[in-house]
């Protein structure tokens, strides 16, 4: 692929955003999107936050959509899913607004969604050396076993929230996409195998939180391991059992969520 071809944006293209109390990092990060990929609009999805998320990245040239209250990380994709499909974009690209994830990775997310619906930016995949504890590391490699047996691709990254989607991943995530922490990113997946999109994954080098505080707790974090592990055993029997369906549906809105200047109407 030629260079040109791996920094044009595929069509109208989408950076979203959740944020909850991301004030330190969430203008850093938008000025770093916009740098990298100027052709991109980018979404915040402020959810719910009670600092100044909304309008620090209003300031950074984000468009911002308010949450009433918080629906917590899938919730929000949801919301932001929703809007680009409803807008007519023709990719999305999720973005953590703690800078752990490198803007200048998104150019070659997109460009490889040329062969796949849904692109995850991987760790743990031959690029930079990103560290976790030992035994989240441990729960990340049982994930990825089990979601790569599934999906029939090997994936070493599938708990990372670095992801393009295409227009067949944006309308499928728009009708259905998982509430729950690690849910919104390692069911997001299984749903896109069971809706016959196709899967890969791009390395990237990636870095810890650049500021704020982890949305989860550390019990939480393993409670929703279990819920994962659950709900992974759940849909493997389903799958076994019946014929994989297709996910259609028409975005509706979303109650009590507001724009506000800056956004579009």
């Amino acid at each position: 692929m030629t260079p040109a071809a791996e920094t044009s944006p595929p069509g109208r293209v989408l950076a979203l955003m959740p944020a909850f109390n991301e004030e330190d990092m969430v203008g850093v990060v938008v000025h770093r999107v916009l740098g990298q990929v100027p052709d991109v609009d980018v979404l915040v999805v402020d959810d719910g936050s009670t600092d100044a998320t909304a309008m620090v990245a209003r300031r950074a040239g984000a468009q911002v959509l308010s949450l009433p209250y918080n629906l917590g990380v899938g919730g929000a994709i949801r919301v932001g899913y929703r809007f680009a499909a409803r807008r007519g974009y023709d990719a999305v690209v999720q973005i953590d607004a703690d800078g752990q994830h490198d803007p200048a990775d998104v150019p070659r997310l997109l460009a490889a969604l040329v062969d796949a619906d849904l692109v995850v930016g991987a760790r743990f995949a031959g690029r930079g050396d990103y560290q976790v504890d030992p035994v989240r590391r441990l729960a990340m490699r049982y994930f990825a076993r089990k979601v790569s047996r599934i999906a029939g691709v090997t994936l070493t990254d599938v708990t990372s929230g670095f992801r393009a989607a295409g227009p067949r991943t944006i309308a499928a995530f728009a009708a259905n996409y998982p509430l729950d922490y690690l849910s919104d990113t390692v069911e997001a997946l299984l749903l896109a195998v069971q809706a016959g999109l196709r899967v890969d994954q791009v390395p990237v080098a990636m870095q810890q939180r650049g500021g704020g505080q982890p949305s989860q707790s550390y019990g939480h974090l393993v409670a929703s391991a279990a819920r994962a592990v659950l709900q992974l055993q759940i849909m493997r029997f389903r799958a076994s059992t019946s014929p994989r369906p297709t996910m259609e549906g028409t975005p509706d809105g979303v109650p009590g969520a507001t724009t506000r200047a800056g956004s579009p109407p």
